[in-house]
């Protein structure tokens, strides 16, 4: 039997441990505290990793990002990725707005921290971030200075030797390795947190999850029905679902269930030279897509914080919000390549409002709780958009 569920897919195992959580949370609820150990583990070393994730993925992105054999319409399809993603992230907050989400916590960690109280703390804070000793803000876990930082070091390693390249994608490579590690332990983590949290929190907790689950869903599908329609009609000048439909159909429903954008390459390359676009593009465009264009990333990172924010009491201004679409879109644009890949990338958005490590990391395990829907959703909505932008470019410069 043991052999048997080891076998299973990480998602069908995440399944399994959410309701044995909700069965021992209410029929032994009394046993819950001893289980609590398997949740703070998995917690802490979410925490232990995440930092190091950041700081190795961005550098190594930018630093391995070739432009000089780019074909031409490689700009604007790059500047749709950048819009979409920021489109996301904004109709996640206007999700947010619309349907504000609260999380149960196990707890409120530190409540010694000093949210921001205005635009201009959020951006001393974000200012003084990005100065940070880079050592300090690995070990502090600040993801905004970890951010800053890869990025700075990554534009330098450009000019690197080929050598120093190759190192870093291995580096990248065996951080990917850890983190999956890491997640193969997600069942007995969230077997853990399901357990304790149900046992405390009983069918409040259930509501939580199913509202902020359809939320994410709902600003996703708004993304991938209205929002990319809208970017691919301004530039084909023609109606743009029978494209949508075509790649969602295609893509989407594939990337959904491999719950991978680098798995889903082969996938789109095949359907963007069957809707005539050259090699030359599709070799370069849809391997980088699947890398940064993140719009259902964005949308994750955004309302998780958000949640995170009214769960605190933390008030957040419309601009504060607008910025937080920017980080938002930056953070998605280094989510890992894994399952739940951008759930890590949370914390980083978190720290704009001066939200602990601790309280971030909670929020990463609620995310994998509704992974099983959310992750392939995002997934799905990623792939699909790689290379309906790819097609759209195309077609507008043929005609």
């Amino acid at each position: 039997m043991f052999s048997k569920f080891f076998r299973l897919s990480l998602v069908t195992k995440i399944f399994i441990a959410i309701i044995l959580g909700f069965l021992v949370a209410f029929l032994f609820p009394d046993v819950t505290p001893y289980l609590s150990i398997f949740g703070e583990i998995f917690i802490k070393a979410l925490k232990a990793v995440a930092p190091i994730l950041v700081f190795i993925l961005v550098i190594s992105s930018i630093t391995n990002f070739e432009t000089g054999q780019s074909a031409k319409n490689i700009k604007p399809i790059i500047a749709l990725y950048v819009i979409s993603m920021l489109l996301a992230a904004f109709s996640a907050v206007i999700a947010d707005l619309l349907f504000p989400t609260t999380l149960v916590l196990a707890s409120h960690g530190d409540q010694a921290f000093q949210p921001p109280g205005s635009l201009s703390d959020v951006l001393k804070n974000l200012m003084l971030s990005f100065v940070a000793n880079p050592v300090v803000a690995l070990s502090e876990a600040n993801f905004i200075g970890i951010l800053a930082w890869a990025i700075i070091l990554g534009t330098a390693f450009r000019h690197s030797s080929q050598t120093t390249k190759t190192f870093l994608q291995d580096s990248a490579d065996a951080i990917g390795k850890v983190i999956h590690l890491v997640i193969s332990f997600a069942p007995l983590g969230i077997f853990g947190l399901v357990a304790v949290t149900f046992a405390n929190s009983g069918m409040e907790t259930l509501k939580s999850y199913s509202h902020l689950l359809a939320v994410l869903l709902g600003a996703m599908f708004f993304v991938a029905l209205v929002v990319n329609p809208f970017l691919v009609a301004c530039v084909t000048k023609r109606n743009p679902y029978p494209l949508v439909f075509k790649c969602l159909r295609e893509s989407g429903i594939t990337a959904f269930f491999t719950r991978s954008s680098a798995a889903n390459i082969p996938v789109n390359l095949d359907l963007a030279r069957r809707c005539g676009v050259d090699e030359s593009t599709t070799n370069v465009v849809i391997p980088l897509g699947s890398t940064i264009n993140m719009c259902g990333a964005a949308i994750t990172i955004t309302v998780l914080t958000l949640a995170t924010v009214n769960t605190l009491g933390i008030h957040v201004d419309i601009w504060t919000m607008m910025i937080l679409c920017v980080v938002a879109s930056i953070s998605a644009c280094g989510a890992s390549g894994v399952a739940g890949g951008s759930l890590l990338l949370v914390p980083v958005a978190c720290s704009l409002f001066g939200i602990s490590s601790d309280i971030a990391m909670q929020v990463v395990a609620i995310g994998m709780v509704i992974s099983v829907l959310q992750d392939s959703t995002e997934t799905a909505l990623n792939s699909s958009t790689d290379v309906l932008f790819v097609i759209a470019v195309d077609q507008a410069s043929k005609s």
